[in-house]
């Protein structure tokens, strides 16, 4: 091995260790190859760096949204691109637009969905959710149901504080499936807890079958229900999407094009 070749192997195996220590994977697994390339490019050494830089920073961004989107437990990763707004035309193409931009986040407001089921609520809460990931957002999406029976065990684990903390500390909560399943009045006011902890200091996405006039059947308590409704529907955006099943409609279509 030549002295210059020598030279080349220990240069890189610094390089490594400082790529290590810095915890820049992709620097240290592109640094030689995309060396070769700007020799053979005749790119200048900063053109060079700009683009390795750029490959970490790329790279760097899809792990992040990688691992927010795991955290956020999606049920199924749905886009805004794959619904179907035809389908659904209470559904404003725009309205949905301009919530996928994430302003309504930094404003704190909550985004109501109505309608019955197989409309597409879950599939537009999911897409929102995808969407604040994207823009590296902390996000949680969960059923009202799982999440009232975590809070009724964490109470009774004397672990209520801590949980309660860790559900607020999401800059997105999406609770799909409110008004499904009536509540016993501990899992109500721990629901209401939830919600009240998040007013006007972090976003919030409801999906329910029920109107807001018909809350009480899931609520019982009138009081807290009007309080409950007072809070989620403030500066809220509230969507509907409609009555008639979009899943419903699919299956007929199939049915009838295979006959």
């Amino acid at each position: 091995m030549t002295a210059h070749a020598s030279t080349a192997v220990l240069q890189q195996a610094t390089i490594q260790q400082y790529c290590r220590a810095l915890r820049m994977p992709t620097v240290l697994a592109q640094f030689a190859t995309m060396a070769e390339e700007a020799v053979r490019e005749k790119q200048s050494h900063l053109e060079y760096l700009e683009a390795l830089l750029q490959a970490e920073i790329e790279d760097r961004t899809q792990r992040q949204v990688a691992q927010r989107l795991r955290d956020a437990h999606l049920p199924r990763l749905k886009t805004l691109e794959e619904f179907d707004c035809s389908q659904c035309p209470k559904v404003s193409p725009t309205e949905l637009r301009g919530l996928a931009d994430g302003g309504y986040l930094d404003r704190a407001e909550p985004v109501i969905l109505i309608g019955e089921c197989g409309t597409g609520k879950t599939h537009l809460a999911t897409a929102l959710c995808v969407a604040a990931c994207h823009q590296k957002r902390r996000v949680r999406f969960t059923t009202a149901a799982a999440l009232v029976n975590e809070l009724i065990e964490a109470r009774q684990g004397a672990q209520l504080s801590r949980v309660l903390g860790r559900w607020a500390r999401y800059e997105l909560l999406a609770i799909d499936e409110v008004g499904y399943v009536p509540m016993a009045e501990i899992g109500a006011e721990l629901l209401f807890q939830v919600i009240t902890d998040r007013t006007e200091r972090a976003a919030l996405i409801l999906t329910t079958n029920l109107p807001f006039s018909e809350w009480t059947q899931v609520f019982p308590n009138t009081r807290l229900c009007k309080a409950l409704l007072d809070r989620v529907t403030d500066r809220a955006h509230i969507i509907e999407t409609g009555t008639e099943s979009y899943r419903f409609r699919r299956t007929i279509a199939k049915r009838k094009g295979g006959a």
